[in-house]
């Protein structure tokens, strides 16, 4: 039988007239990872600051390893590793001395902390920098150092706060093999990311958050699945002829979910072929012609778009660089 390793109910945090949780629930098995999926401001970190005992909610119940995280803080911070958004290491100290600290802290027995740091240090490509103070690394080596941080005491709970911000697209994916290893081995994790690749590749289970709710919790062929097997994207001409369309297609295409964005009409459907001819006769009677149509599988990216009415920060990047969909 399945055990949770993280338990949250009904959790609610306020910052005076601002609520940043508004009664979250959901579970993470042991040796499983889930993603916290969500746009700025949805109140992940908040979430994660409240499982590492930081924060007190103001509702509502949390547990990590079957230990209250209000009522018995101090068993929680033995179980866990946190690697938040802010690098938790000192600038002055090298990123050997800073490992070695951290050791010390955790209360490693003295002969373990040494081959310890050197193991954290190989792990995460930062031998060569080691001796060097921490004020003269890069941001991407810093975030490495801060996730290796978090696992000197090998946690059997470990809190990833957005971990590859600011990382090339290589160092993530380093990152992303280290955390399947961690899981392979036992641990338990809980990623918060606006990365829509991030959460696809890592998680086996996905919460999507949005302005202090999880508005969706599943497995990402799951949350795929509710928009149907297929995506319809038709590009007008602009974005009045867009509007146009959305809402004649509303009006007459059964069987399909429309939504616009700017000059981009989306239809999401279990009924590809058909849909896609009803939606291009009907707009050919109006004489509303797209300029440019794709049809494709459904992605994690149309789930996050429709749950959040949001673009990740994937997509966002791609639009930048005048990519598509994938």
């Amino acid at each position: 039988m399945a055990v949770a390793a993280i338990m949250v109910e009904g959790l609610v945090k306020r910052f005076k007239s601002v609520v940043a949780l508004k009664g979250i629930d959901f579970e993470v098995q042991e040796g499983t990872i889930l993603g916290l999926l969500g746009p700025n401001g949805a109140g992940k970190t908040t979430a994660i600051r409240i499982l590492a005992t930081i924060l007190h909610p103001d509702e509502g119940h949390a547990e990590v390893m079957g230990h209250d995280v209000v009522e018995q803080p101090f068993a929680v911070r033995c179980q866990i590793g946190l690697a938040g958004q802010n690098a938790a290491v000192d600038p002055n100290l090298t990123g050997r001395e800073n490992l070695r600290m951290i050791g010390k802290l955790a209360q490693l027995p003295n002969n373990e902390i040494k081959p310890r740091t050197n193991e954290l240090l190989s792990t995460f490509n930062l031998i060569d920098a080691a001796d060097r103070p921490l004020r003269t690394y890069s941001g991407g080596m810093r975030r490495r150092l801060d996730v290796a941080a978090a696992l000197v005491s090998r946690p059997p709970i470990i809190f990833l706060d957005e971990p590859t911000t600011g990382l090339d697209i290589q160092s993530r994916i380093e990152l992303w093999s280290v955390i399947k290893t961690l899981v392979a081995d036992g641990s338990t994790v809980l990623l918060t990311t606006q990365y829509l690749e991030e959460a696809d590749q890592l998680a086996d289970r996905i919460a999507v958050m949005d302005l202090g709710r999880i508005v969706a919790n599943d497995t990402a062929a799951a949350l795929k699945a509710r928009l149907g097997n297929t995506v319809i994207e038709m590009e007008m001409e602009n974005e009045q002829k867009a509007a146009q369309a959305e809402e004649l297609l509303s009006r007459s295409v059964s069987n399909g979910q429309i939504e616009r964005q700017g000059s981009l009409v989306r239809i999401n459907s279990s009924k590809g072929p058909p849909i896609l001819i009803e939606a291009l006769r009907t707009l050919d009677r109006q004489a509303l012609i797209p300029i440019d149509l794709s049809v494709r599988e459904p992605s994690l990216d149309d789930v996050f778009l429709t749950l959040t009415g949001t673009q990740s920060v994937s997509s966002k990047a791609t639009t930048a660089l005048g990519g598509g969909s994938s």
